[in-house]
């Protein structure tokens, strides 16, 4: 999870909402990613959306079975339905999500009977995980 706060601050200094993933599989990294949508201007531009992309590549296969994903924010629907189709074991989240959250914040798409459902553990680093987007929109209000 430090290393997605890292991407999220990363994301935050390049504009973007700070959220940062990683995805890791027998205990190595395969792929990263922070919120790029104003960037690409894509709306599909989620740090989970490009780290799966990322570990996708360094596996070679779209299937993400026996990885682990990691981020800072509370996965949307867009995203957590990429993470159901991934077939990605767990999802380890920090802050919760109540105004777009899929595992719980506003519904919980991994309770549902889908075929593949990954493990959840939520308010992994919760506090800190709130702090960077806290202060990114304070600023941008400000």
């Amino acid at each position: 999870m430090r290393q997605a706060l890292d991407l999220a601050r990363e994301a935050a200094a390049a504009g973007e909402v700070p959220v940062g993933c990683v995805i890791v599989k027998d205990g190595a990294v395969v792929g990263r990613g922070r919120n790029r949508r104003e960037e690409k201007q894509s709306v599909a531009s989620h740090a989970e959306m490009e780290a799966m992309a990322q570990a996708n590549e360094t596996l070679g296969t779209w299937r993400l079975d026996g990885c682990e994903l990691y981020v800072t924010l509370e996965p949307c629907p867009m995203c957590a339905g990429a993470i159901l189709n991934a077939r990605i074991d767990r999802v380890w989240y920090g802050a919760r999500d109540e105004a777009m959250g899929a595992c719980g914040g506003v519904l919980n798409l991994f309770m549902e009977d889908f075929p593949h459902r990954p493990a959840l553990v939520g308010g992994v680093l919760a506090e800190e995980c709130r702090a960077v987007l806290s202060d990114f929109f304070r600023t941008l209000r400000g």
